[in-house]
């Protein structure tokens, strides 16, 4: 068995001693239930229901999801708890048009792409980055998860076409509420959280809210480690209804081992007893403190201010041997290793005015964004000493390894962005954004002793048309732009998104059905010519397809289902000759759905809640020349139940992959990476 460490331990007790000192907390019958907490809108609170009504987008798309002329999904709070999604590609597990675990297990990032292509990220609607490369994100820390399909650049900035995701931070609500939970699971797994807030001061203007957790584990495959440290406070001051001033800080601090490093190919080797790489060469480190500032006032006769502002400090380090070829007998390996630190400051202002004239309504978004980060990596390869295919005998860490890269990358923003909605009787909606980028990139090659510069001016747009046939359905269509900087030296990736679609939430709320046919492409994509090292514009791919998705809360039953028909082609390519390929791990049928029962007690017992979920996925090809081998399709179930103890307490039981299926998610070239196996976990939740 595994122990905590001493600084893991100590983090754990600092968690149980805050749940002595939360008021209410210090016995049983001091708890006090609360009502639902009711947004401004009128919906219920994120918490509380798996269908929200209304996106925040950080202030730069909000409204009724009825309203937005384009796909979008919400995961709520309360579906993650429900689903006890641990990491973000759980998280985004049942949505339509996300592809997850295309990597297997690898658990270096965050993987998932949206209608083909990778996602940008964004928390509070401020940029994160490409998911692929970034920080993994820890879903305790978020009150919702929101999914924006197609082109986003005029709302967000950078982005690719197939959609973005953002990240909603859970802030004080004004009021005094709590929950705290203990975890024991899979793979020695054992997990403490809490997340509390009341009021500070007698007339409510200010209030404050704390996150946290601390887990203690490892993952299914051997001499791996899934530790982490998570805690966040947030202070909110609101001295009238008019004004709200929220700041929070946060801090993540994960031990978290890359993954398996593989394993030879043609082989069915068991996950959980056989590994390749080195013990004592496998880690994955990340820290990260984030500062975020969030303001609102509003003036009165239609006119409201907002801003976001955030600063984050992280650093991450990774190594390990991973198979890398094969001959009869043996696995041949390689160390890889990296070594990188980032600082990123943002902030984003924006003047809103919504006038009403009888039956008409205007809403004009006027805002500036400007940003600045430093990152530096440091990258290391070198050979490592071959294993035996059947008894692999472990040869140490290496005294090091050689540095291949060493680089500095600065990059500077600026932008100014204009939206207009145009509402007539609350039935023909019409809304249009431009949006004008100023991107300034330096990147430095250390060990050449060189630096390369390029200055990005880019203009994106969006139109958009809802039809409200009646009050519960509306028809879209819309139009919208995307841009990616590429680097130094060439030209930024474009793409854009003709998209149609239909909304209807019957009976005024507890259903959202949404469907949607899309035509998008990417063009200027940009690859590393291997005769002169070069970036090269060389690329266009088209997505065409079709998402569905229902989420429903039907009395004793809650339904989330999905389906997408994705149809990916690589329509150039330059010399590579895959034009009419599709691209890598792009399947063209994915599909979810996830049903919960609730079997009321009656006061006879307690109320007993029954979830069942399954996830289908299509094949998909490993490489865009659709030569290095395809996966196999593959439907996964997850389960779950639930009982209530108490009013306040429960017990749920939660298993993901509850029939270890396995598949190779990633290989072809050089290793095989399995899908993730089996996990199961049993959680005491209470709240307050």
């Amino acid at each position: 068995m595994k122990y905590p460490s001493t600084s893991t331990r100590s983090a754990i007790a600092a968690l149980l001693c805050c749940t002595s000192l939360v008021p209410g907390q210090t016995a049983a019958q001091d708890a006090v239930q609360l009502p639902d907490i009711i947004l401004d809108s009128g919906a219920v609170a994120d918490d509380q229901t798996i269908v929200a009504e209304a996106i925040s987008a950080g202030g730069k798309l909000t409204g009724d999801i009825l309203d937005i002329p384009a796909s979008v999904s919400v995961v709520t709070s309360a579906e993650i708890e429900r689903r006890n999604a641990k990491d973000i590609e759980e998280v985004l597990n049942y949505t339509a048009g996300v592809v997850t675990n295309s990597y297997g297990a690898d658990d270096r990032f965050d993987y998932f792409s949206i209608r083909g292509f990778n996602a940008y990220t964004y928390r509070d609607g401020l940029t994160l980055g490409e998911n692929f490369g970034g920080i993994r994100e820890e879903p305790f820390a978020f009150e919702r998860v929101e999914v924006f399909k197609g082109a986003n650049s005029a709302v967000f900035g950078v982005s690719d076409p197939g959609g973005s995701v953002n990240y909603v931070t859970k802030t004080p609500r004004g009021a005094r509420f709590g929950s705290a939970y203990g975890t024991i699971g899979s793979f020695d797994t054992k997990e403490v959280g809490l997340d509390f807030g009341d009021v500070l001061n007698a007339d409510g203007s200010l209030s404050y809210r704390f996150t946290g957790l601390v887990r203690d584990g490892e993952r299914e495959y051997p001499f791996s480690r899934n530790d982490e440290v998570f805690v966040m406070g947030g202070l909110s001051w609101q001295p009238t209804e008019r004004t709200e001033l929220t700041f929070v800080l946060d801090h993540l601090d994960r031990d978290d081992v890359p993954g398996s490093g593989g394993f030879p190919i043609g082989y069915d080797f068991d996950r959980s007893d056989t590994f390749f790489g080195e013990p004592d060469f496998n880690f994955r480190g990340t820290e990260r403190t984030t500062a975020t500032l969030i303001g609102r006032h509003d003036f009165g006769n239609g006119l409201s201010f907002g801003g976001t502002a955030r600063f984050s400090d992280g650093n991450d380090d990774f190594g390990y041997a991973y198979v890398s070829g094969q001959t009869a007998t043996d696995a041949n390996r390689s160390f890889f290793a990296s070594d990188s630190a980032e600082k990123v400051a943002i902030a984003d202002v924006h003047l809103a005015y919504d006038p009403q004239f009888g039956s008409f309504a205007s809403s004009t978004l006027l805002g500036f964004e400007a940003s600045r980060s430093e990152s530096s990596n440091k990258r290391y390869f070198g050979p490592a000493p071959s294993v035996s295919i059947d008894d692999p005998v472990y040869t140490g860490a290496p005294s090091s390894v050689p540095l291949f890269a060493d680089g500095e990358t600065e990059v500077s923003g600026r932008a100014v962005y204009l939206q207009e909605t145009l509402d007539w009787n609350d039935r023909v909606i019409a809304s249009f954004g431009v949006r004008q980028d100023w991107i300034d990139i330096t990147e430095r090659d250390l060990l050449a002793g060189s630096s390369a510069t390029n200055d990005i001016s880019a203009t994106t747009g969006r139109f958009g048309l809802t039809y409200k046939a009646t009050t519960d359905l509306s028809l879209f269509a819309s139009y919208a732009q995307s841009v990616v900087p590429a680097g130094t030296g060439v030209e930024p990736e474009n793409g854009e998104q003709f998209e149609i679609g239909a909304k209807w939430r019957p009976l005024g709320g507890g259903t959202l059905l949404s469907a949607a046919a899309y035509d998008l492409s990417k063009t200027n994509i940009t690859r590393t010519n291997p005769v002169t090292n070069l970036p090269e514009p060389i690329g266009e791919i088209r997505v065409r397809g079709i998402d569905l998705e229902a989420k429903a809360e039907l009395g004793a039953f809650d339904l989330t289902a999905s389906y997408s028909y994705i149809d990916p082609e690589i329509t150039e390519n330059g010399t590579a000759g895959n034009e009419g390929n599709q691209p890598a791990r792009v399947p063209n049928h994915i599909g979810s759905i996830w049903a919960n029962y609730t079997l009321e007690g009656d006061g006879a017992r307690g109320d007993m809640t029954f979830g069942l979920g399954a996830r289908y996925s299509g094949s998909y090809f490993f490489d865009d020349a659709n030569v290095a081998g395809e996966s196999d399709s593959y439907v996964a179930i997850d389960a779950a139940y639930t009982y209530a103890l108490s009013d306040n307490t429960e017990l749920a039981i939660n298993a993901t992959n509850l029939f270890d299926e396995k598949h190779v998610a990633f290989g072809g070239f050089y290793a095989d990476f399995y899908s993730p196996g089996r996990e199961v976990q049993a959680t005491i939740r209470r709240s307050w």
